[in-house]
């Protein structure tokens, strides 16, 4: 018979957490407010924008930024980091920041040019991009753990997304805009299964890797892709009728 001792220990170590569940447990009791956003307009700033990437993490395809800049006359309730939230919440709630927001915008970097220049630097070029291309241009940034090459002033925040509502809204809006392509790629590579974990490392997709070898569109500096090679002519239906040059009739659609 096993002693009380020996049973408390037994479940002590059940209750034990992953490094990952033991985050998500850490993330879900921070409070996402106003507080960055209310510093930066006390000392002047008008437009403050959150900025954040999504995608970091995944095997394939591009990283993804988004800056949005909220309005203070408008409470857009129910703001939290993206991976908090279900995705028929993040839908939702990515149509009212869209609606509401002084202004957004999204920006993406391709796999190719996250092996040229690694996922560091092609997630704050995203960034980057994403601030350049808001209208009207903001003033101040809150920036996901990161400092861009902006000349704005800027706050980089730790666990941003979970804070800094702002930075949940630039969130939102780069992981709804991610998932719409991993979905739309999957119809493409329906053998990996794109759309249900997003290119991330899950045991489906590194059994799929490890069946299929990597596609184009996989980042093949990433490990899990080059460990698993595959010729590349087993893909050679992408360039197929595809020509050298592309006139500005078939650009206009």
């Amino acid at each position: 018979m096993k002693s009380s001792s020996t049973r408390t220990l037994g479940l002590a170590s059940s209750r034990t957490l992953s490094p990952s569940a033991a985050k998500l447990r850490l993330l879900k009791k921070l409070r996402c407010t106003l507080r960055y956003e209310k510093q930066a307009w006390a000392m002047g700033a008008q437009l403050v924008a959150g900025v954040d990437e999504v995608g970091r993490g995944s095997l394939f395809g591009c990283v993804v930024a988004a800056a949005v800049i909220l309005d203070p006359a408008y409470r857009v309730r129910g703001l939290r980091d993206s991976k908090l939230l279900l995705p028929e919440r993040r839908e939702v709630l990515a149509e009212r920041i869209r609606e509401h927001a002084v202004a957004w915008a999204v920006a993406a970097v391709d796999a190719a040019r996250i092996d040229q220049i690694n996922i560091y630097h092609a997630s704050r070029a995203a960034m980057r991009e994403a601030v350049l291309r808001l209208a009207p241009a903001a003033d101040h940034l809150l920036v996901d753990a990161m400092r861009l090459d902006c000349q704005q002033p800027q706050i980089p925040i730790i666990h941003g997304d979970t804070l800094s509502a702002s930075i949940a809204a630039a969130s939102i809006l780069a992981k709804v805009e991610r998932d719409r392509m991993m979905c739309d790629w999957d119809a493409v590579f329906p053998a990996y299964g794109l759309a249900s974990h997003k290119g991330y490392s899950t045991p489906k997709h590194l059994a799929a890797l490890r069946e299929f070898g990597p596609t184009p569109l996989h980042r093949q500096s990433f490990a899990p892709v080059w460990q698993n090679p595959v010729p590349q002519e087993a893909f050679a239906f992408m360039d197929e009728n595809v020509p050298d040059e592309v006139s500005p009739e078939d650009l206009a659609g």
